[in-house]
């Protein structure tokens, strides 16, 4: 008989946590701010796709972090990765069948508006999913008719909002576009997503939303501003300014992350 992969919740080893966070491009030094920290490899974890994208480790740290017990992924694989909007589907359904009742995503964006200059921070208000492709797409059953309202949870937003208040940090909020990559916008795209309504654009978190969402998870998510996108300023990003900014805003991001667990009732 061909022995199982043991499920998250069986590798947890008795902790319970109540909330996760996925990390962006180049955020993974927040996990360094885990506390008695227990490191899962994904590779070791049932479904869990190994990240291929430099500045995404591919491991789960589940520790304290502002006195919370956090699952923290330091990694995420990308649809662009696959072709596959649902390639995070597993590791969703692993944290809701583990206990997680809580989800905060961050990524790293490019701005829509010069007056959000790199190394802002954005908390996402809303979405538009301008890729085109679902994560629930050939999935069966009502419960796929996932009502996307208030996706990003008003309770949560407010809690950002006080703790960024507290540390003094100044909290953007806006429309994140969904663009699937990897090749970057055009600075024509760039106008259209302005047009839409949308105040950064980036490659994830969107199909996570709606995964977690499907399985009953309340979201946040934030952005980190890495680059103006394509044509403002004559801007034209590249992977490299995104790991690079994205390491400058990480200090920035970890202050306002642990204040708002260290709150958070």
């Amino acid at each position: 008989m061909i022995n199982e992969m043991p499920t998250l919740k069986e590798k947890l080893q008795g902790r319970a946590p109540k909330i996760a966070i996925i990390l962006g491009s180049s955020l993974g030094s927040f996990a360094d701010a885990v506390k008695d920290p227990l490191r899962i490899s994904y590779g070791d974890l049932a479904g869990f796709p190994i990240p291929k994208i430099s500045g995404h480790a591919g491991e789960l740290v589940v520790g304290k972090v502002g006195g919370k017990e956090i699952a923290v992924l330091a990694g995420r694989a990308h649809a662009y990765e696959s072709g596959n909007p649902a390639v995070m589907r597993p590791v969703i359904e692993a944290l809701k069948a583990a206990g997680i009742e809580i989800l905060i995503l961050t990524n790293a964006a490019g701005s829509l508006t010069p007056k959000m200059r790199p190394g802002s921070i954005m908390m996402l208000t809303d979405h538009i999913n301008q890729a085109g492709m679902n994560p629930l797409i050939g999935s069966h059953g009502d419960e796929n008719f996932v009502p996307m309202t208030n996706a990003y949870d008003l309770q949560l937003q407010k809690a950002l909002k006080t703790a960024a208040k507290k540390e003094k940090l100044k909290l953007h909020q806006g429309v994140y576009v969904w663009y699937s990559g990897p090749s970057f916008e055009t600075p024509a795209e760039i106008k259209m997503f302005r047009l839409l309504g949308g105040t950064a654009v980036g490659m994830s978190t969107v199909p996570e939303t709606i995964l977690a969402r499907r399985f009953g998870l309340r979201v946040a998510a934030l952005s980190v501003i890495t680059n103006l996108a394509a044509g403002i300023e004559g801007a034209s990003p590249s992977h490299e300014e995104t790991k690079r900014e994205g390491a400058k805003a990480a200090e920035r991001m970890k202050t306002l992350l642990t204040r708002f667990f260290k709150d958070l009732k």
